[in-house]
């Protein structure tokens, strides 16, 4: 017999601004559920977590709740203003944790709860949060993006903990591999409405894919012109997945490559088959090293919590600390490397190494003289709330260059899953989310031959996320990345840079699955070199070897190679022609052209849909 609940709504229904955000909602949470709370930006994630909290009131429906049900929530951005420290944020309010708890946790955590709220970073205040979270004691506990800011160490500590946990917990987190580990059923907030499927987050894709489907059965009952608009966004982002399985095998294609230029484990120098325009070096470091005043509180902060790992620092003498030993690569164009290690590591120092910012102390790291680079760190705050998307993006106008490609607006809002509706929307009505992601459209669309990506993944949904990998599968320069998402590392870089704070820099073909593979291996191999405190199944999370394709008749090769050009040909077309019809005295002044324009775009729209589904086909075959 099911357990009873230890909190339902019943007719749960929320009035925000012109319309409901939820609508008769029924919702009800066990005493050992591990809930994945899953919705696009704007949904309402954050919202549904304040109602089960209590935080806010509903406009209609029933919450009740088992007496002595203690209910704590990690907010994504918890309010340090007016705390001397942590250890003050952590302790206020009537229903505080036990301090001795609180420090045990911090302790665990390698935070210093004695650092002053205001100097505090962002990874600081988040471990502090967690402490005062975790320390309470709850009976459910609600968790929103409990990993932002967090590094892999605190990450994996965080899982282990919630791995134990006696009570319920529902999480927002738009890290998979996070999610794939600890839930076991999953909530989906889907345009007012609320499902439940009792499979961990690992079932989420194959059964939004199943509603999506017998939804668009069920839509080509409709007029076409009806289902083509109400479904633009679902079938895009279906779509898009399964083009993204095409992208994947050319990753490991590419990992493959990597991984025979590379010399033996961990060496750092290349053999090169050959120096020709595709493996043209675009950086160049040689045996650079880099130190800087040793800082007691950071030193012990890493080596507390350095990924479940024991070690010592180095040092370099005269009271330094050594961040880069003897760092060599060749970085070609294409390369898409990632950067990994615990908060304190060096991965900053690295990434400024490589991209010039930051002198080595000995060594020389040489770019090429065509290098242009762009950065982007997801600073939302230079935004002003005032501005409008269209001058955000295009100064106020309809078109702009992307990477020196001229494309409307509208449809450029669509490649970065906005309804073009939003051209005139100000930056201060999107979401956190929906604004880093008009951040990623503005400097994707920059010409550049290197990208630059500081933590890309914090406040994006999951679709944006998909989004995000084709981009950078589908860039044509170099890319660096800085991530403790490892999910989305293994689904995106070539070569992993490690990290682990002793001055050592592990260089991987591959992902961060094939990073830890190799760590587990070495630790294997040197039992009393190092100490893991956890063993992981790393093969789980390695990708799967690239399947033998399918050999395609001549028709079917020249379709496979031909139709993405013929598909962005017939996007670029429709954009052209929506553009036009936004006129808005078109109708009256040409009635004859507004109806034509109208049929062309239904009809560009239904050929560009054919399109997809035969390249998808294809695709599937090559696949195998």
């Amino acid at each position: 017999m099911a357990a009873a609940p230890i909190l339902s709504w019943e007719n749960l229904s929320l009035h925000q601004g012109s319309g409901w955000l939820f609508r008769d909602l029924d919702l009800a949470i066990a005493p050992r559920d591990r809930l994945a709370l899953i919705g696009r930006n704007g949904a309402g994630k954050t919202t549904m977590l304040k109602l089960i909290a209590g935080e806010i009131e509903a406009d209609k429906g029933t919450r009740s709740i088992q007496p002595g049900t203690k209910i704590v929530m990690l907010e994504q951005d918890p309010f340090f203003t007016g705390y001397a420290t942590l250890m003050d944020f952590a302790l206020h309010g009537p229903d505080a944790p036990p301090r001795h708890e609180v420090e045990a946790i911090a302790g665990q955590l390698g935070i210093d709860m004695a650092r002053p709220a205001d100097s505090a970073s962002g990874g600081e205040r988040r471990r502090a949060a967690l402490a005062r979270a975790l320390a309470s004691d709850p009976d459910l506990l609600l968790l929103d993006e409990p990993t932002n800011h967090l590094d892999l160490a605190a990450i994996d500590w965080l899982e282990d903990w919630l791995g134990r946990y006696r009570g319920a917990f529902v999480a927002i987190s738009h890290d998979r591999t996070f999610l794939e580990r600890l839930t076991r059923a999953t909530l989906w907030l889907d345009r007012g409405s609320i499902r439940r499927k009792d499979i961990g987050f690992g079932g989420y894709e194959a059964w939004m894919e199943q509603i999506y489907a017998e939804e668009a059965r069920a839509a080509d009952k409709l007029d076409a012109k009806l289902k083509i608009e109400a479904h633009w966004l679902e079938r895009g982002v279906t779509a898009r997945r399964k083009r993204n399985q095409g992208r994947l095998e050319k990753l490991w294609e590419m990992r493959a490559t990597r991984a025979a230029m590379l010399g033996p484990q961990g060496a750092a120098k290349l053999k090169l088959a050959s120096d020709d325009v595709k493996t043209k070096a675009v950086i160049v470091a040689d045996k650079v090293s880099k130190a800087f005043p040793h800082t007691p509180f950071a030193s012990s902060a890493v080596e507390t919590l350095r990924n479940g790992v024991s070690t010592s620092l180095d040092t370099n003498g005269g009271g330094k600390r050594l961040i880069i030993k003897d760092f060599s690569l060749r970085i070609t164009r294409g390369d898409r490397i990632g950067l990994v290690g615990a908060n304190g590591s060096g991965k900053t120092t690295l990434l400024r190494l490589l991209t010039g910012e930051l002198a080595p102390d000995s060594g020389t790291v040489t770019l090429a003289k065509t290098l242009h680079g762009v950065m982007i760190d997801q600073q939302r705050s230079l935004l002003s709330p005032e501005k409008r998307v269209r001058d955000v993006l295009a100064e106020g106008g309809d078109w702009l260059d992307v990477r020196g490609v001229r494309k409307h607006i509208q449809g450029y809002l669509k490649d970065f899953l906005f309804d073009p509706g939003l051209v005139d929307a100000r930056v201060g009505t999107l979401s956190g989310g929906e604004q880093s992601r008009l951040l990623l459209a503005r400097e994707f669309a920059r010409k550049s031959n290197l990208l630059v990506l500081d933590e890309p993944t914090n406040d994006l949904d999951l679709e944006t996320l998909d989004l995000l990998q084709e981009v950078i599968a589908d860039y044509d320069g170099t890319v660096l990345i800085v991530s403790h998402d490892r999910d989305f590392l293994d689904r995106t870089v070539t070569v992993t840079l490690g990290l682990d704070g002793s001055g050592k820099v592990d260089i991987v073909a591959g992902g961060y699955a094939d990073w830890e593979k190799q760590r587990a291996a070495r630790s294997v191999k040197s039992p009393g070199a190092v100490r893991v405190e956890r063993s992981r199944d790393t093969e789980a999370l390695a990708p799967p070897p690239p399947p033998k394709k399918a050999k395609l008749s001549y028709k079917d090769q020249r379709d496979y190679d031909l139709l993405p050009a013929r598909i962005e040909d017939i996007a670029a077309q429709i954009a052209r022609d929506e553009a036009a019809l936004h006129d808005p005295a078109l109708y009256t002044r040409d009635p004859a052209k507004f109806a034509a324009l109208t049929k062309a775009i239904e009809a560009a729209r239904a050929e560009k849909d054919a399109a997809e589904e035969r390249w998808l086909e294809l695709a599937e075959m090559v696949e195998g």
